[in-house]
C-alpha cells in the first residue's frame, strides 16, 4: 500500500513537472525574437509575398494567440499527437524516434565509460590516500569538473581529428554513404570522440565520490579488525569495501542523467552528431515549437526516470531513507 502511494506521488510530481516545464518552454519560445515563418522559409524570404507569409502562418497555426496555440497543442498531446516539426516537415515523434537511437548510443557509451573509469580511479585514489597518485587523480577530477563540455570537445576535435587525423571531424556516419551501406564500425568510429568527451568529464563526480566512500570504509572498525588479521591491499577492498562503495556510485550515476543530457547537447553540436541534442538546438534557434516541446517532455521524463531509479537504489542501500519516507507519508 505504501509503495503504491509512493508511486502515485511520484507520478503526480512527474506530471506537474512536465506541465510546468512545457509552459515555461512555450513562454520562452513565444518571447523569443526569432520569427518562425522566416526560419521556415530561410534564405528564400525575399521572394515570398506578404500573402504567402500569412498562408504559411495560418498553416502552422502561428496566426493564433499564444494561449490558444498552447491549449491546442496540449489537447492534441493528450490524444498522443505531439504535432508536426516545421524544420523537418515530419511528425515530432518520428523525428525524435529517428534521433533517439543515435543519442541513446552516445549517452549510453559515455555513461558506462564514465561510471567504470570513475569507479576505478576513485578506488585507486582511496587506496593510495595522500600519495602522488591520489593528488594527481583529485587534480584531474577538479579540472574536469570545471571544464565546459564544448571547450573540451573542440580541443579533442582539433587534436585527434584536425591535427592527427585519427578520427572523422564530425557527423554520425561517413558523408556521402548511403544509409544501407553504413556499417556498425562506421557508426562506432564516428561515436568515439563525442563519447570520449562526455565520459572524460563525467568521470570526476564518480571518482571523487567513490574515493571518499572508500576512505570512510577503510577507517571503519571492521576493516581495522580485518587488517589486524593480516588482510591488506586490493583483497581487503574487494572483500569489505566493494559493496559499500559500488551501490552509492551506481545511484549517483543514475542521478547524473541531467548532466549527461546537457553535456550531450553541447557535444552533439561540436561534432555535428545527429542526435536529440542537435535537434534541440535547431528547434530553439528556428522557433520550432512542437519539436522543442516534444524534446522538452522526453528529456524531462528521461532525467526524472534517472532520479527515480537513484531514489530507489538509495532506499535499498540505506533502509533509513525508506523509513523516513514512510514517516513523512
Amino acid at each position: 500500500m505504501n509503495s503504491l502511494k509512493y508511486l502515485a506521488k511520484k507520478g503526480l510530481r512527474m506530471l506537474t513537472l512536465l506541465i510546468a516545464v512545457s509552459i515555461l518552454s512555450f513562454v520562452l519560445v513565444s518571447l523569443s525574437p526569432i520569427d518562425p515563418v522566416q526560419s521556415y522559409i530561410g534564405a528564400d524570404m525575399i521572394r515570398v509575398s506578404e500573402e504567402q507569409r500569412q498562408q504559411i502562418a495560418e498553416n502552422w497555426g502561428l496566426d493564433q494567440p499564444p494561449v490558444t496555440r498552447f491549449l491546442k497543442w496540449g489537447s492534441n498531446l493528450i490524444q498522443g499527437d505531439f504535432g508536426t516539426s516545421s524544420i523537418y516537415r515530419a511528425p515530432v515523434l518520428q523525428v525524435i524516434g529517428e534521433r533517439f537511437i543515435a543519442s541513446a548510443f552516445l549517452m549510453g557509451a559515455a555513461w558506462v565509460l564514465s561510471g567504470v573509469l570513475g569507479f576505478i580511479l576513485g578506488i585507486l585514489a582511496g587506496m593510495n590516500q595522500g600519495t602522488l597518485l591520489d593528488r594527481g587523480i583529485k587534480l584531474y577530477c577538479l579540472i574536469m569538473a570545471s571544464t565546459p563540455t564544448f571547450w573540451l570537445g573542440l580541443l579533442i576535435l582539433m587534436v585527434f581529428s584536425v591535427g592527427l587525423g585519427w578520427f572523422p571531424i564530425g557527423l554520425g556516419v561517413p558523408a556521402g554513404v548511403l544509409q544501407g551501406d553504413v556499417t556498425l564500425w562506421d557508426r562506432i568510429y564516428h561515436l568515439i570522440l563525442p563519447a570520449l568527451t562526455l565520459s572524460v568529464i563525467g568521470v570526476a563526480n564518480i571518482a571523487l565520490h567513490t574515493r571518499q566512500k572508500l576512505l570512510d570504509v577503510l577507517s571503519s572498525d571492521y576493516v581495522i579488525f580485518a587488517r589486524a588479521r593480516g588482510e591488506e591491499g586490493f583483497a581487503l577492498v574487494w572483500r569489505h569495501g566493494i559493496r559499500n562503495i559500488a551501490l552509492p556510485a551506481i545511484s549517483l550515476q543514475f542521478a547524473s542523467f541531467s548532466e549527461l543530457f546537457g553535456g550531450a547537447v553541447l557535444a552533439e553540436q561540436v561534432f555535428s552528431y545527429p542526435g536529440l541534442g542537435q535537434a534541440t538546438v535547431q528547434a530553439g534557434l528556428r522557433g520550432d515549437v512542437p519539436l522543442l516541446l516534444g524534446l522538452v517532455i522526453i528529456s524531462t521524463a528521461f532525467v526524472f526516470a534517472g532520479n527515480f531509479i537513484a531514489d530507489i537504489i538509495y532506499s535499498i542501500i540505506d533502509p533509513r531513507i525508506k523509513e523516513g519516507r514512510r514517516n513523512h507519508d
